[in-house]
């Protein structure tokens, strides 16, 4: 994996993420439109993103396909349990019940906080690093979701808003630990996430006595769910890996936009001026965050650990007879101390501390 001087893959696979979530907004109105229940649409959703991508991962497996990724280790089992029970579990729940107290304005303003409490988690659990620009990137980005969703009313605190912004919370937390385990392959991380997801919101939403709809139905909503959920939180997580988490959430705060955007072409909603200006501000937000060029001496310590890896800078080191041929390739390797100066993000190999 190379450093790079610009944001560069990092922010094409977020936006990429993006657009595909965003996609699924408009489809998901079409779905819901002949009744449907939102919390059993959601269920197929993540079923379809994780039998999906779980069948690509066996599949390529069974046939020797070589990703060139590394799997999952036991040692990743305590935070990938936390993130697909926060994310996968908990925060769906909270969601669901919120929006059933609250109305449907308020719910998409107060969404917009799975972006601020993933970029706060970041910069103050994870001390990722963020500067004037980055910040003034960030809050524009969300301004724009802000002002997408935002209906002229006012959002009230009660149990259901409050319910949605603990939702929020868990997904931002989710996130963050997402990134710890982004050297790993992100069509297993995003199969297995999917199918806890999409079992618990199904076997929920079928307790709450929700009809189940017609075949085609499912099928649609699962090829939805393959690319809006599945493909999209693998592209998410090759962001964390290149980027970190709060940099990767100010990108993807903007699938809101993108849905919207897709929605007047789709289902010829009317281009509002609310949807120009929230896309003015996104474009803003965007135009900081490509342009940012991190730069200073930093030291890199000693560190053990597998990814999919080129052999550039920061890959040189030997192999033995049982390490894969090739590149890229992924087999576990060490990383001797090294000091240095290059453009870089909080990446796999960038998340030291600043002064």
């Amino acid at each position: 994996m190379l450093s790079g001087s610009g944001a560069w893959p990092g922010a094409a696979f977020a936006v990429l993420s993006a657009i595909l979530f965003g996609a699924g907004t408009p489809l998901a109105k079409v779905l819901l439109q002949d009744g449907l229940n939102a919390q059993l649409l959601a269920g197929l959703f993540y079923l379809g993103s994780g039998t999906g991508l779980g069948a690509i991962f066996l599949v390529g497996r069974a046939l020797g396909v070589r990703s060139g990724e590394a799997r999952l280790r036991r040692e990743d089992l305590p935070q990938f349990s936390l993130a697909v029970l926060l994310g996968g579990v908990i925060a769906p729940v909270l969601m669901m019940v919120g929006l059933e107290r609250t109305s449907a304005a308020s719910a998409s303003l107060l969404q917009s906080l799975e972006g601020l409490a993933t970029m706060g988690i970041a910069w103050v659990v994870f001390r990722e690093n963020v500067d004037r620009r980055l910040l003034a990137g960030a809050l524009a980005i969300l301004a724009g979701a802000v002002l997408l969703s935002w209906s002229g009313g006012s959002v009230r605190a009660g149990s259901g808003a409050l319910l949605i912004a603990a939702a929020c919370v868990a997904w931002g937390a989710d996130n963050n630990l997402t990134r710890l385990l982004a050297k790993a392959d992100p069509v297993q991380i995003a199969a297995i996430k999917g199918l806890v997801a999409g079992t618990a919101n199904v076997a929920l939403a079928l307790a709450a006595h929700a009809r189940l709809p017609s075949a085609g139905t499912v099928a649609a909503a699962s090829a939805v769910g393959f690319f809006a959920y599945g493909v999209s939180l693998a592209l998410y997580v090759l962001g964390l890996r290149h980027l970190g988490a709060a940099r990767t959430a100010a990108y993807f705060s903007t699938a809101p936009f993108i849905g919207s955007a897709l929605a007047v072409g789709l289902l010829s909603e009317p281009l509002t001026a609310q949807l120009l200006g929230a896309g003015a501000l996104m474009g803003v937000g965007l135009y900081l965050h490509l342009t940012e060029r991190h730069q200073h001496l930093h030291e890199h310590e000693a560190l053990e650990h597998a990814h999919r890896h080129v052999h550039d800078e920061h890959h040189q080191h030997a192999h033995t007879p049982s390490d894969p041929p090739g590149e890229p390739h992924s087999h576990w390797h060490r990383h001797e101390p090294l000091t240095h100066s290059h453009p870089h993000y909080p990446d796999l190999h960038h998340r030291h501390d600043h002064s």
